[in-house]
């Protein structure tokens, strides 16, 4: 369609609908959990966990961190859970690298335990 001066608009393109946002990732309930922190007054963040037990982030090295670490659903992390995550694997690997180096540090000093 022309207009008075003769120009020719280009087609407008939809504007990106809400759902193309952030909000499209959120699920009914986790827009519902948000909305009862909201109205409630307390933070959008979920932090009861860190009531529950000390945070991968806090974990020594060791069996209970490598138990924590592979029952992990990294689905369900934030990204800074997903951080801490890789923080404490990192931790973990380093740790199960000392071990090994010590083992074969004492593999190859020829000492027999028997």
């Amino acid at each position: 369609m022309f207009n008075s001066s003769g120009y020719q608009p280009e087609p407008r393109t939809q504007s990106p609908s809400s759902a193309d946002g952030p909000l499209r990732a959120m699920s009914p309930g986790v827009v519902d959990y948000l909305f009862r922190q909201l109205v409630a007054g307390k933070p959008a963040e979920d932090v009861q966990w860190g009531c529950e037990g000390i945070p991968l982030s806090a974990q020594p090295p060791g069996a209970e961190l490598a138990r924590r670490l592979s029952e992990t659903d990294l689905e369900a992390l934030t990204p800074t859970e997903l951080f801490h995550y890789v923080r404490a694997a990192q931790r973990l690997a380093a740790w199960a690298e000392s071990l090994r180096e010590a083992a074969v540090g004492r593999y190859c000093a020829g000492k027999d335990p028997a």
